[in-house]
């Protein structure tokens, strides 16, 4: 059994079972690497790809077990070279961070331009997805944090630090009916109104949902995005009033329309890192999280990945009072 071997039916699992596309990504050639593969299953004696003609189809129920066992290996030789080059030089290494577009537009871009400037040498990455994606990139490997607000408890295997806490305005066009509530902004004030905002588990859309619900309220949802600024191109077409993060409004940039305060109509959500359970931390590793959530020391950190369950979690962060944006 080699480590070669135990890589191709990682990736080729990780690209729909296809290995043409595996081999590009790779860089080598499709019949070694199915040459590879029909090898390590004549040496276990079992089929880990069920096959119709030369193309495979399914991964078997064995072969899951080999996947997913290959998996924690792989990263464990990723963690590996990460020790070696930690005690070579703790300056040069790479940093791939996942996340949603309302983080990687409005939250990171001064957290990363400070981090490159004192880690010129290591290489940044990001990746954007939902948060479900970026759950699963963390949790495979594909990335090292996940940094998000919703779907991250889906996933046993991270380990959750909590960074900050934000709120939401209702954005609307200068003109609108609603700058001209004198009372303070009610829900159903907001719900006579069509709404354009996140899709369903994106940035904490849930806690829209719960917010009117509880109010007996059903709202005219004419369009969700997954952009924040996807959101405020639909709202100055006067499609509907938009819900938003308040850290999505750019005093500058959208002085065309009006920002109404909503921090009472729903509860803040908490946004996250989301770090694999059994990850090498490199300096600069606790570096950017200590950058971009400065309550997150090293020790904390340290104690947070050692905790056993999501009760020792809970209990290690409740005394710490979140920054509110």
């Amino acid at each position: 059994m080699k480590l070669q071997q135990l890589r191709y039916i990682w990736e080729v699992a990780h690209h729909d079972l296809n290995v043409s596309a595996t081999a590009q990504s790779l860089y080598t050639s499709q019949p070694g690497i199915s040459k590879q593969i029909r090898l390590l299953e004549d040496e276990l004696g079992i089929e880990i790809f069920a096959r119709s003609g030369k193309h495979l189809t399914r991964i078997t129920p064995a072969g899951q077990e080999v996947i997913d066992l290959a998996g924690q290996i792989l990263r464990t030789v990723e963690n590996i070279k990460q020790v070696a080059q930690e005690f070579s030089d703790d300056r040069i290494g790479s940093l791939t961070l996942a996340t949603t577009h309302t983080q990687a537009r409005y939250a990171l871009p001064g957290v990363i331009k400070d981090f490159i400037s004192k880690y010129p040498d290591v290489s940044l990455h990001v990746k954007q997805g939902t948060p479900m994606q970026i759950s699963e990139m963390v949790s495979e490997g594909a990335a090292d944090f996940a940094i998000a607000t919703e779907a991250m408890e889906l996933f046993s295997d991270l380990i959750m630090l909590p960074c900050y806490r934000w709120n939401r305005c209702v954005l609307v066009p200068k003109d609108h009916p609603l700058t001209k509530v004198r009372a303070p902004l009610t829900l159903e004030h907001v719900a006579e109104h069509p709404i354009v905002t996140y899709v369903f588990g994106f940035t904490g859309r849930s806690k829209l949902d719960e917010a009117f619900s509880e109010k007996g309220l059903k709202p005219k949802v004419v369009f969700t995005a997954a952009d924040s600024d996807v959101i405020k191109t639909y709202v100055r077409m006067g499609m509907g009033v938009g819900i938003v993060a308040r850290m999505a409004y750019d005093e500058e940039v959208d002085k065309d329309m009006v920002a109404l305060d909503a921090s009472h109509l729903f509860q803040s959500s908490t946004t996250k890192i989301g770090i694999r359970r059994g990850t090498f931390m490199r300096g600069y590793m606790y570096e950017f999280v200590t950058r971009f959530a400065p309550h997150l020391d090293r020790d904390l950190i340290d104690e947070a990945l050692a905790s056993g369950s999501k009760t020792d979690l809970d209990a290690l962060f409740a005394h710490i009072e979140l920054p509110v944006y």
